[in-house]
C-alpha cells in the first residue's frame, strides 16, 4: 500500500510540471497607424505632430531633432510584433519620417440611425 501511495505521488509531482503561469498579453509604447501617419505632412511643427502623433516613448538627448515611437507587443511572455516610427525635425519643422506602422484602424459600421426603430421597419 505504501508503494501504491508513493508512486501516485511520484506520478502527481512529475504532471505539475506541465502547468504553466498565466501570462498576460502587454502592448507597450506608441502605437503609431497608417491613420495618424497620413496625416503626418512635412513642415509641421513639434506641437502639431504631438497632437497628431502622441508623445513620444524615446526623446535622446543625444539627438534632440530625432523623436522615436516604439511599440512592442508580447503575447504569453514572448514579443510578437516590434515596430518602431521616427520623426526627424530641423529647428521645429519636420524634415523626414519613416519605419514601421500598425494597420490603418476600420469603421465596423456606419453612423448610428437617429431613430433606430424607423429605420428597422
Amino acid at each position: 500500500m505504501r508503494t501504491l501511495l508513493i508512486a501516485a505521488l511520484l506520478a502527481g509531482l512529475s504532471a505539475c510540471s506541465y502547468l504553466t503561469p498565466y501570462k498576460l498579453d502587454v502592448p507597450q509604447g506608441n502605437a503609431v497607424t497608417a491613420d495618424q501617419v497620413e496625416k503626418l505632412k512635412l513642415g509641421m511643427t513639434r506641437a502639431q505632430v504631438r497632437f497628431v502623433m502622441g508623445t513620444p516613448l524615446l526623446t535622446d538627448a543625444f539627438h534632440p531633432n530625432r523623436w522615436d515611437y516604439l511599440y512592442y507587443d508580447s503575447k504569453g511572455g514572448k514579443v510578437g510584433e516590434n515596430k518602431r516610427y521616427y520623426v526627424l525635425f530641423e529647428g521645429d519643422r519636420v524634415t523626414g519620417m519613416g519605419g514601421d506602422t500598425l494597420p490603418a484602424r476600420t469603421v465596423v459600421g456606419g453612423k448610428a440611425p437617429v431613430n433606430p426603430r424607423e429605420a428597422a421597419k
